[in-house]
């Protein structure tokens, strides 16, 4: 298991900064991990997660949404379509770093 700066641009145009959280060996999925709204790529819940996915083989990207003033894009406006579009720049980035998103933790969850 590794971590690694993964940067990518937002769906209103500013760079958003995450940790890609790679599994050992080949990985399984990959997914993009969606915080709640008032904390960070950073949290504690966040991490244990990404770091739980990664240990049970799947790589997960977790990244702060624009306009929160964490990762990037201070000032923008903040709400759920923005939210929505950072999550869709966020796979598209992923896809074109040959990580496309195959997996949501609902899934996963699921699978328990």
């Amino acid at each position: 298991m590794s971590e690694k700066t993964f940067t990518f641009i937002s769906g209103a145009g500013s760079q958003l900064s995450g940790h890609l959280e790679r599994p050992e060996g080949t990985p399984r999925g990959w997914a993009i991990f969606a915080h709640c709204f008032t904390c960070g790529k950073d949290s504690r819940a966040a991490v244990y997660i990404a770091r739980a996915l990664s240990r049970a083989g799947i790589g997960v990207l977790r990244f702060d949404f624009a306009g929160t003033g964490i990762g990037g894009g201070a000032g923008e406006a903040v709400n759920f379509a923005s939210d929505v579009d950072d999550l869709r720049a966020a796979a598209k980035a992923m896809a074109e770093a040959c990580h496309p998103p195959s997996w949501s933790v609902t899934a996963w969850v699921e699978r328990l």
